[in-house]
């Protein structure tokens, strides 16, 4: 196990001090209960999606496949992070060990990765199923759906694993506290020995590649939808395009507006509170958003939950 050095003493010790949301009892009580319940309704409105695919036939198409695998991915997504926030609000110490702290580290990043594939991917599938319509069944058949899905989980956990456990070998002198609710890169990497700007200069190019190349490729794709989408004739069928697009279009702006404030530089000056409030907000809230987007916007699947929920 990773130990810490002080220059001041001889003594080593272990693991990391988040300080996550430091306050009286009575508000680290509040946050949670607050975070508690955002939790338990991610939990149950992914779910719900996920059970709604999988239950309604007409689901069975490779739009909601990549959707319920995206609901599947934010369900975990955010239990990489939440549950351990929920132990540090009722804890003292706050403590997290060494290998709690990189393995945290490399499934929130995995994820997170993960996640900006499936939005690419995402984006790919409503670019040829309005501006290829005829072909779309022959193009978009289940197996290049499936080798799709596959190809975003596995780059995913492949994308940051070079970094994640260079950094997990470096020493870590003096103080041990992220000021942090989760393990973080720059936090960790401010609390090395000495400087490492080859792995800053890394993380940072693979952080700038992961954002924006799926990025631009999820703009293009959209641009070619909307000049698709303005050619057809009927309103009708301009709204339910603008729908179904709307949806996809509404969480990529979530997600992609909060993470590229924060991951493109990981050793910038953010001040720590503001870093907390942006990572809060796309690893927390916007996997609790998303299912209500989903539902709300689009026809089949708000008869799929109704269907689900026996309402009719």
């Amino acid at each position: 196990m990773k130990t810490f050095s002080s220059p001041s003493n001889s003594s080593t010790i272990t693991g990391f001090i988040l300080l996550g949301f430091p306050g009286p009892r009575e508000r680290q009580i509040l946050l949670f209960v607050l975070f508690s319940t955002v939790y338990l309704l991610t939990l149950m409105g992914n779910g719900s999606i996920i059970c709604a695919v999988h239950w309604d036939q007409r689901l069975h198409t490779p739009m909601y496949i990549l959707l319920a695998n995206f609901s599947f991915l934010e369900i975990w997504y955010v239990t990489s992070t939440v549950p351990n926030m929920l132990a540090n609000f009722l804890s003292d110490t706050k403590v997290i060990s060494f290998s709690g702290c990189f393995l945290q580290f490399y499934f929130f990043f995995s994820l997170g990765s993960a996640e900006c594939f499936f939005l690419a991917v995402m984006a790919f599938d409503r670019y040829l199923a309005i501006c290829r319509p005829l072909h779309y069944p022959t193009l978009m058949t289940g197996h290049l759906c499936n080798i799709l899905v596959a190809t975003c989980w596995i780059l995913g956990f492949l994308w940051f694993l070079i970094p994640i456990t260079v950094i997990s070998q470096m020493s870590f002198c003096g103080s041990r506290i992220i000021d942090h609710f989760l393990c973080d890169p720059g936090p960790l990497l401010a609390l090395t020995c000495s400087r490492h700007p080859v792995i800053e200069l890394m993380s940072s190019t693979l952080s700038s590649l992961l954002l924006f190349i799926p990025f631009l490729f999820i703009m293009g794709s959209y641009v070619l939808v909307l000049r698709a989408v303005l050619k057809v004739p009927s309103a009708a069928g301009k709204r339910k395009a603008f729908s179904t697009c709307g949806s996809h279009l509404a969480v990529v702006s979530l997600f992609y507006g909060s993470v590229m404030v924060m991951y493109v530089h990981p050793t910038s000056e953010h001040e720590a509170g503001m870093q907390k409030i942006v990572t809060l907000f796309y690893s927390v809230f916007t996997p609790l958003i998303n299912p209500v987007i989903y539902s709300l916007r689009n026809t089949d699947m708000k008869q799929a939950m109704k269907k689900l929920l026996g309402i009719y």
